[in-house]
């Protein structure tokens, strides 16, 4: 009675709580032989776990637990009997051949029971380690304090759980024979990717390789029979798994020159989902078949135990994160994420102007997007002002864009906003290959950054000095033959306000510069796509189109339409995203919509037509700065979104952009002119 009065009086009365030590006492309940191993458990993790975001003390406290444990020898023995004898009374083998390995339901299976866990969570079994983890870490970010322990204080846990004189056992051999059960259904698992149609689609040559997958299930078994023939008999030496590990090597490769393949000829979810699987598999079986080995050798030990502590320190940090969808999706998402930036930087290559020919050339191209853009921009003007149902508007201004964006891209023209979604992937792999002690490397990344420059400037030069006098020629045209004002005044108003850089217009043009970075993505991925699928191909095979236009001249129309497919819809799409988000914003009735700085600059021309031509100069360049505005947001928002997509994608952790900013500062202060226009030098070349 007076142990639970006591808190509560200290608390009324102001008094500190009597200093305790949560962590020796969470230690000592261990001495109790009859007390319950996973509650044990469960409270000294919850002892070593931060308390809040600012606490770093986890390191700390689990080597405070280790030095503990050192020094009290019957703590330790204590401590050892409840661990080892809970992990042999359980069901290892799920746990050995699933954590940190992708499910074998596929990627919307899975995508949807770490969606439902998250709203009904599952009931653990524990009579499986496997889910006993999730009773033991039962923080969803647990995962983040765990992986900050020293490799050095794992290997030492593992080392104070089993001792040498341990290791033979009853609660050992228990665990060893479960491990040699998962090394078994592991080699299964992936003996049976030589049926596996996805891998033969992938792999011409893939049958010439089955034999490699179907030997691996046999070494397997050779392996585990020889290591049982030791267990039972100690004076047998066991197999040391050379044999296994060179097949189970093979099977690496030729799942390695799947993947590379597939970043040429494309890939789908599925092939990413099975590769990965398959790889997290090998290594898996790899670790096991290590530990086993390793484990059997007097004189190695030490070596055992690193190779335990550094498999069970990944296996529960993936075993925590089962449940995260953003952990699962970055598994098997660098497959797929690589081959679709990387059709955008073979696009992004073509808008990068290396020689004075192409410089030229991206000025006429641009002024082509112009004309067009200046023409699309008065047909979207007239739509608006049917005033159609929203539906109709929506379907009206997505085919103007869309269709629009079509017809430029397909005429071999260029919107200059288009440009930092593709160059910001060249320049990506780039800074993947740049070594920073090297100053070529640096200089040739200066040269890119230079080459970028001078082209967007003439891209954007290019439309908006052609898109705003076509703008003006047609409405003042249109004027005059219709005998009155094509734009109203109170149209001309509109369209000026709209351009007011202290309005909703840089908002506005932040959403359209996502647009342009998602129209990026888009464009890879229908490429990736067409490639994968074999469209052209199987567009060419038609029998309709075949009879209409003959089998020879059917297989080009294929192959123009798989050479093109990703552009087609990266810009159709694009469009119809444009198009559609003001009507979107009017129904959720939130501030919506795009800016774009091609429409923005054709849109001051119909306004000054609509004034006919009476603005007040301050009120022509307050909009001139809106533009520019409007168009710097648009740029550094689509580039830096593509630049972020195409590092993580690859896996870049770019960290010398103090020698990089250094030279293109050296390369402003010396050679400005390569900035704007191509180098001398080029431009004799050419």
């Amino acid at each position: 009675m007076t142990t639970t009065i006591r808190p509560l009086l200290n608390w009324l009365l102001g008094k500190p709580a009597p200093a305790g030590d949560p962590l020796a006492d969470a230690l000592n309940r261990f001495r109790d032989p009859e007390a319950e191993t996973l509650e044990l458990m469960r409270r000294l993790v919850a002892v070593l776990r931060p308390k809040n975001r600012r606490d770093a003390g986890s390191a700390d406290r689990y080597q405070f637990m280790l030095d503990r444990l050192e020094s009290d020898p019957e703590l330790l023995a204590a401590f050892r009997g409840h661990i080892v004898h809970f992990i042999a009374t359980r069901r290892l083998v799920t746990f050995f051949t699933e954590s940190g390995v992708l499910p074998g339901t596929g990627f919307f299976s899975e995508w949807w029971r770490i969606i439902g866990s998250r709203l009904l969570p599952e009931v653990p079994d524990e009579r499986r380690l496997k889910d006993c983890l999730h009773v033991v870490y039962d923080s969803t970010d647990d995962w983040r304090w765990l992986e900050a322990i020293p490799a050095e204080s794992s290997q030492r846990f593992w080392a104070l759980i089993a001792p040498a004189d341990e290791l033979r056992t009853i609660d050992w051999r228990s665990i060893q024979e479960q491990m040699l059960d998962a090394v078994l259904l592991l080699a299964h698992r992936v003996s049976g990717l030589g049926v596996e149609s996805e891998l033969m689609r992938a792999s011409p040559n893939f049958d010439d390789d089955t034999p490699r997958f179907v030997a691996l299930s046999a070494e397997a078994l050779d392996f585990v029979n020889a290591f049982r023939a030791a267990l039972n008999d100690p004076t047998q030496a066991p197999d040391d798994g050379s044999q296994l590990l060179v097949i189970a090597d093979q099977c690496q490769d030729t799942l390695q020159r799947i993947r590379k393949r597939a970043l040429t000829v494309g890939t789908s979810l599925h092939l990413s989902y099975l590769l990965t699987r398959s790889e997290q598999s090998l290594e898996r079986l790899r670790d096991l078949a290590a530990i086993l080995t390793v484990g059997q050798q007097t004189d190695a030990r030490d070596e055992a135990i690193q190779s335990w502590a550094e498999f069970a320190h990944a296996a529960f940090l993936a075993e925590n994160r089962r449940n995260s969808l953003r952990f699962y999706v970055g598994q098997l998402s660098r497959l797929l994420a690589v081959r679709v930036t990387e059709n955008a930087a073979r696009s992004g290559e073509h808008y990068i102007c290396e020689s004075n020919a192409d410089y030229r050339h991206m000025w006429r191209s641009a002024a082509g997007g112009g004309v067009l853009i200046g023409c699309m921009a008065l047909l979207k003007i007239k739509a608006a002002a049917l005033q159609a149902p929203l539906f109709g508007e929506a379907f009206m201004f997505s085919m103007i864009y869309g269709l629009g964006f079509v017809a430029i891209f397909l005429l071999g023209m260029t919107v200059a906003t288009k440009q930092p979604a593709m160059t910001a992937q060249t320049l990506a792999g780039l800074l993947g290959d740049i070594k920073p002690t090297r100053s070529a490397d640096i200089e040739k990344l200066v040269d890119v950054a230079a080459a970028v420059s001078r082209s967007q400037l003439a891209a954007i030069a290019g439309n908006v000095m052609v898109a705003l006098p076509v703008a003006i020629a047609v409405g003042f045209g249109l004027s005059v033959w219709a005998g009155e004002p094509v734009i109203s005044v109170g149209k001309g108003a509109h369209l000026i306000a709209d351009l007011d850089p202290l309005s909703w217009a840089l908002p506005h043009a932040a959403i359209a510069g996502f647009y342009l970075f998602l129209s990026g993505l888009i464009t890879g991925y229908f490429d990736n796509r067409a490639a994968y699928a074999d469209i052209g191909p199987r567009i060419g095979r038609l029998h309709w189109l075949q009879k209409l236009f003959g089998r020879e001249r059917a297989g080009r129309i294929g192959a123009y339409i798989q050479d093109h497919l990703g552009g087609i819809m990266g810009n159709f799409l694009f469009g119809c995203m444009l198009g559609s988000t003001g009507v979107i914003g009017t129904i959720l009735g939130l501030p919506l919509d795009i800016r774009h700085i091609a429409f923005a600059s054709a849109n001051l021309g119909y306004a000054l037509v609509g004034f006919q031509f009476e603005l007040p100069l301050k009120a022509i360049a307050w909009a001139v700065f809106g533009i520019a505005a409007i168009g710097f947001t648009n740029l550094a928002v689509s580039f830096a979104l593509a630049l972020r997509t195409a590092l993580r994608a690859r896996g870049i952790h770019f960290e010398h952009w103090g020698p990089l900013l250094s030279a293109l500062w050296n390369r402003l202060n010396h050679q400005p002119r390569t900035f704007i226009l191509p180098p001398r030098q080029a431009a004799a070349d050419a």
